[in-house]
């Protein structure tokens, strides 16, 4: 019976118009995604807007203001939990920020619409797309722009391809070169490289790099007999 009480049309009228909004703006984010072919696409945008703004709305409904600014919180810590599942680490390059702020997003987008700020949820809309449209062209530019020089701060990883059977003789020339170089280690992992090889993979601690003197450290290891290949790459993020 008690759910029968309360049935109100006017709150269920409200829900509908939050929900509507959250489900289309949620949408318009999730189509630029899908487009892109990104991790989380139109359903997870729509899905993640529409899930806050069920929370939010249900929180505005039973406990009223103060209720919905509770369940808001919630949202912001939940939602980190599911950006952080589509952030990928891959060769030393961390893929998936993006898509993650972008859930992140939606999920503002959902939580104004739940609490029935629908001209706010439109606004943050726009700037969540323009944030991910107007900004690439930017962001690619700098991008192109050549990092191969004296002192870059990035992160890089130095890759040597060696035979199985010369594991042990390859990890120590790569530690000893490195160190003796002046490049300290931060990482040091070790990969199948398919059936007869194996590949190391050194990231330097190091924040200043010079290219051309990590081309002539590399050539070094080159000219050793237990070193089939060797290169390297700066680390980049989305």
């Amino acid at each position: 019976m008690e759910a029968i009480q309360n049935i109100n049309i006017t709150s269920l009228s409200d829900t509908l118009i939050s929900l509507t909004a959250a489900f289309a703006l949620g949408a318009v984010i999730g189509l630029e995604r899908q487009f892109r072919q990104r991790t989380a696409g139109l359903r997870t945008n729509v899905l993640v807007a529409l899930g806050a703004a069920i929370f939010v709305d249900m929180a505005n409904r039973l406990h009223g203001h103060d209720g919905a600014v509770h369940v808001v919180a919630y949202v912001v810590s939940g939602v980190g939990f599911l950006g952080a599942g589509v952030i990928m680490r891959e060769q030393g390059n961390v893929r998936g920020l993006n898509t993650a702020a972008t859930l992140w997003g939606s999920a503002a987008v959902g939580a104004c619409a739940g609490a029935d700020l629908i001209l706010e949820a439109l606004l943050a809309t726009v700037f969540v797309l323009a944030a991910n449209t107007l900004l690439r062209p930017v962001v690619d530019r700098i991008n192109r722009q050549p990092i191969d020089t004296p002192a870059v701060e990035v992160t890089h990883t130095v890759y040597v391809i060696a035979p199985r059977q010369w594991r042990k003789d390859a990890l120590a020339l790569v530690e000893q070169v490195l160190q003796q170089a002046g490049y300290p280690l931060g990482d040091l992992a070790v990969h199948a490289f398919g059936d007869e090889e194996i590949e190391i993979e050194a990231t330097l601690a190091a924040a200043s790099v010079d290219g051309s003197h990590l081309e002539r450290i590399l050539q070094q290891l080159k000219e050793h007999p237990v070193v089939s290949q060797a290169f390297w790459s700066p680390s980049t993020s989305e």
